[in-house]
């Protein structure tokens, strides 16, 4: 039998364990699924936003997996850190480990004024309305919400969804699973003007056309686009390519134009607005409570400071910049400053290093071969990765799949002498013996009845526990 520990029950390690499940070299497999919080489905369920309801439906597809009889999954139980186990101590326990950790870590601006009060990463943000646990119910739900106008920093799915949840109404998300304290708190945001701004032109930004399209369907919002800065991009101009350029992607030229009806619908309404200017006529003040939120696309800014007003971020300022002609842009030497008490980055994600594996800190990922873990550029006996701490935060979720294929595919040509190995007949028992606490499948469906039934006393569908002691004591209440 072939022992198999992967390490992150979210899309890239489901789909790894499914890849194990479904290959016919080795017939005889065991899959346990680690993982660090006692809940599956990692960037599924705190990551994809609660309005995307059809994207979080993949949530079934995951669970098929994780019940199948060969899979167990192992929650609460984690990996290189100091009350977890070590890489070397989980390869005693299976033939193989393999990594999907993902990229936890935000990339910093790395601007003046980025650590103000008011000043987060998107993802903290997301984690908060997402209920994940180590975010629980701070901060946004005290101070940060109060804001008038939002600043998100990058023009990725990851921007359009935080400006998204931050411009609908709480009524809207009050029939999804947003935890009790975040939907509180969305309800009484004072948050009028959201601006997405990014430092290269349209054709660049990397939002998907549904995200995008979702922004102008919101009731209560209007999107604000500024003709003359969408005009800056040569391929705006051009839908159906540059002379002598290659066409441009299909889901670019579709972004082009609705981002053209947009510009048009504002200029027939009287002219769009572009980003509201440092205590300008274009911004909203305090009166303004009640008034349709505004979601302001802007286009060649690039962030140089986060400024300041007693002791918390009052705005960001830009240096506008303009297309080098070689796919880049350049500073034009003008700059504006836009209000913003509270400020959003989303312009990507880094890997983590895991104490126990090697790092490659410059592209925060694991060293690897076709999925095989190298240590000092050999492959290391049992050792895989899969997913973005493998390949980088690039693709969607479907791009884990395929990843996922080639590092299985490493690993079943190496089974045969990962094999002889003797290992641990019953792992589990050994990671208690070292005081791990696992939460297996049964404490899982003990969560999700707690879910159903805190969402039914609020007369809600499913809500999620929004913190740790929550959710351990629910996975080990068999009366749930």
């Amino acid at each position: 039998m072939l022992s198999v520990a992967v390490v992150g029950s979210g899309p890239s390690g489901v789909y790894t364990a499914q890849a194990l499940l479904q290959q016919s070299r080795v017939p005889d497999v065991r899959v346990h699924v680690l993982d660090r919080l006692p809940t599956p489905y990692g960037l599924v369920r705190y990551g994809v936003a609660p309005d995307h309801e059809k994207i979080k439906s993949l949530q079934n597809s995951l669970r098929a997996v994780l019940e199948d009889e060969r899979v167990t999954f192992v929650g609460n139980v984690g990996v290189g850190g100091p009350e977890g186990a070590s890489p070397a101590r989980l390869a005693e326990l299976y033939h193989a480990v393999v990594y999907c950790v993902g990229a936890s870590a935000d990339r910093p601006l790395a601007v003046p004024g980025e650590t103000l009060p008011g000043s987060y990463s998107a993802t903290r943000f997301v984690s908060w309305y997402s209920a994940h646990p180590d975010i629980g119910a701070d901060p946004f739900a005290r101070d940060a919400l109060d804001a008038r106008s939002a600043v998100v920093i990058g023009v990725g799915n990851v921007a359009v969804d935080v400006a998204r949840i931050l411009a609908r109404g709480a009524d809207e998300l009050r029939t999804t699973d947003v935890p009790r304290a975040a939907l509180s708190a969305l309800e009484a945001s004072r948050v009028r003007d959201v601006h997405i701004v990014g430092r290269r032109g349209p054709s660049q930004a990397r939002f998907t056309t549904k995200e995008l399209r979702e922004l102008g369907a919101l009731p209560g919002a209007r999107v604000v686009v500024d003709p003359a800065e969408l005009a800056l991009d040569p391929a705006y101009a051009a839908p159906d390519g540059l002379p002598g350029a290659l066409p441009l992607p299909a889901v670019v030229r579709r972004n082009l134009e609705v981002l053209r009806g947009w510009a048009a619908g504002g200029a027939q309404a009287g002219g769009a607005v572009s980003g509201a200017a440092w205590g300008g006529a274009g911004g909203i003040g305090a009166g303004a409570a009640g008034a349709v939120r505004r979601i302001r696309l802007r286009f060649f800014l690039r962030p140089v400071e986060l400024l300041e007003r007693g002791g918390r971020v009052a705005g960001v300022r830009f240096a506008r910049t303009a297309p080098d002609g070689a796919g880049g842009v350049r500073d034009t030497g003008r700059y504006e400053d836009v209000e913003a008490q509270l400020v959003l980055r989303a312009v990507g994600y880094r890997g983590v290093e895991l104490p126990g594996l090697p790092f490659d800190p410059v592209r925060g990922t694991v060293p690897h071969a076709a999925g095989r873990v190298l240590r000092g550029g050999v492959p290391s006996p049992g050792e895989y990765v899969a997913g973005w701490i493998k390949r980088g935060p690039t693709g969607v979720i479907g791009s884990n799949r395929s990843c996922a294929k080639e590092t299985v595919a490493s690993l079943l040509a190496d089974a045969a002498a990962l094999t002889r190995r003797t290992v641990a007949d019953d792992p589990l028992a050994v990671l208690r013996e070292w005081g791990l606490r696992p939460v297996e499948w049964a404490g899982w469906l003990s969560i999700e009845r707690a879910e159903a039934e805190l969402g039914r006393s609020l007369g809600r569908g499913p809500v999620k526990i929004p913190d740790w002691a929550g959710l351990l004591a629910a996975a080990r209440d068999e009366n749930a």
